[in-house]
């Protein structure tokens, strides 16, 4: 019989964070040693402070689950899951997440079966089977509940203060890594699972859920007496910050095409979030930015529902990483898929591609037209790859993905071209629309978020909103209309400029704006929130 012997709850964690964290997390480690170049000293310090990322979490968490009763059951249910897991992607190269999960669920015993080899048992064996047995003959000493709470308070704030050391150094390098590989995430054992279950329960949750109608009979105004339709280009920007604008005063001349355009500039513009996954949906919605929800927004009417549902041809064309569920209902056509050989690459296209074919579009349109122009815009940390030879003004250039090999100012010159580059898309999309004067046409362009440079350290964006810099939040936000459209809206263009200049303006205009620019007539419209309303003759 093996004699049983004792271990304070304390050291249990830790040695379940290094067990985890290390032993169980093969497949992660495996990924980093072959997507990872060291390259100089803060390539060693991202290295050295690796494990300290991937542990202290581990440690956190932990400490909440190894309790009284339920740490041998727990810990014993995780062991196992998470052998098998690592042997998955260690072994087979498979990445844990919702869909893996599914598939997971929908496996027959057959398939299960086919997957036991020698090698998997002994796997089992060896990294399940023997920590089990030793967990089974261990006495876990608790102390009093006040103790035990503040020695795991106080443990828990020593290893976050160990990370927090390894910020400064190597913020750019995880940021970086993290933007090339976003798979990576998928590796990181026991998280990975457990997220994964829980999103694939809470999709089938979701899938029962009521669709809200905001209005079910929006309309055109027939108070607008008018000869010419109107053709609406939306532009929905890609990263691109205000401040980096020579539009906006930035001392670099990266508007020149549109400084030419009779273009009004809308100051002082803040994102709703600083990444796309929130900023694009919030854009088309008509919660603001203070009540907005992205998964509520998935189930509740937006902007191109109103506009199509309204009687206007609705057309989405995209260029980035997707809609994020706003063109589901809309035409949708998708840049990447197509795949021009003109201006696509393996896996992404440059901008010129939405302009490639538009004039012949708009030829054969019939009735009233909104078209979106999803752009790839600034999208890092590439950003050499969004733009052509012919836009490489700013040298010299950061050609490569991977950040933290390029200075500061090779950043700055190549994110400057990729603005110079948006800016002869949209002024030759704006050029485009000068040719259809049965129109009244208009084009309105608005970024979906910002971008860090490395201001104070900083890069790429994503921070959460309450501690992003302006870099990640204050947006360009741009307006083009022909003087056909500004008869028809009845617009006093000298308010409209003086307006733009002199207030503030949000992502939470862009829904009231565009539906009272396109004269629809719904229960939803705030004329408040109106960027036009108030310079109506």
């Amino acid at each position: 019989m093996i004699k049983r012997f004792e271990l304070s709850s304390t050291k249990l964690i830790l040695i379940a964070a290094l067990y985890f964290g290390l032993v169980l997390n093969f497949g992660f480690w495996q990924f980093v040693n072959a997507h990872f170049e060291i390259s100089g000293w803060t390539g060693y310090a991202f290295w050295l402070s690796l494990p300290f990322f991937l542990v202290v979490p581990l440690y956190i968490f932990f400490n909440i689950i190894i309790l009284p009763y339920i740490a041998k059951p727990l810990l014993i249910v995780l062991v196992g899951i998470s052998s098998i897991t690592n042997y998955a992607m260690f072994e087979l190269g498979i990445f844990i997440d919702a869909e893996m999960f599914r598939n997971i669920v929908e496996t027959n015993t057959r398939e299960a079966l086919d997957l036991v080899n020698l090698t998997s048992i002994l796997w089992f064996v060896a990294t399940a089977l023997l920590p089990i047995a030793l967990l089974l003959n261990i006495k876990i000493i608790y102390s009093s509940f006040k103790t035990e709470l503040l020695k795991r308070l106080k443990y828990t704030l020593l290893s976050l203060l160990t990370i927090l050391c390894f910020v400064p150094v190597s913020y750019k390098e995880y940021v970086s890594f993290g933007r090339n590989n976003r798979e990576v995430r998928k590796l990181i054992n026991t998280f990975n699972y457990i997220y994964a279950v829980g999103k694939h329960y809470k999709r089938q949750a979701e899938a029962s859920r009521h669709f809200i109608i905001l209005d079910d009979k929006p309309t055109i105004s027939q108070d607008i007496k008018t000869t010419h339709k109107k053709l609406l280009i939306l532009v929905v920007g890609e990263t691109a910050r205000a401040q980096n604008f020579s539009l906006y005063g930035y001392n670099r001349e990266t508007n020149p095409l549109l400084g030419k355009q009779d273009i009004i500039t809308f100051a002082e513009t803040s994102s709703c979030g600083t990444a796309t996954a929130i900023s694009l949906p919030c854009m088309f919605s008509v919660l603001d930015r203070k009540n907005f929800d992205v998964d509520d927004a998935k189930y509740m009417q937006n902007l191109m529902d109103l506009i199509k549902l309204s009687g206007y041809n609705a057309i989405w064309l995209e260029n980035d990483d997707g809609c994020k569920n706003v063109c589901h209902r809309i035409t949708l056509e998708d840049m990447v898929a197509i795949q021009n050989p003109k201006h696509c690459e393996k896996g992404f296209c440059r901008d010129e591609v939405l302009l490639d074919g538009l004039e012949e579009r708009l030829k054969t349109l019939k009735g009233n037209t909104v078209i979106v122009l999803h752009t790839m815009g600034s999208h890092g940390p590439t950003y050499y790859k969004r733009y052509t030879d012919g836009f490489k003004k700013f040298q010299p250039t950061c050609d490569t993905s991977d950040l933290q090999k390029c200075s500061k100012e090779e950043i700055i010159n190549t994110y400057d071209n990729t603005i110079l580059y948006t800016d002869f898309i949209l002024s030759s999309a704006i050029d485009i629309l000068k040719k259809f004067p049965e129109y009244e046409t208009g084009l309105i362009y608005m970024s979906d978020h910002g971008e860090s440079l490395g201001e104070n350290n900083l890069y790429l964006h994503g921070l959460p909103y309450a501690i992003a810099p302006d870099e990640q939040t204050k947006v360009p936000f741009l307006v083009w209309l022909s003087p056909q459209l500004k008869t028809s809206a009845k617009l006093d263009e000298i308010c409209l400029k003086n307006k733009a200049e002199q207030g503030t303006h949000s992502h939470d205009n862009l829904f009231h704006s565009v539906l009272g620019l396109l004269d629809i007539q719904t229960k939803v419209y705030n004329p408040k929130l109106d960027i036009f309303q108030s310079c109506r003759k």
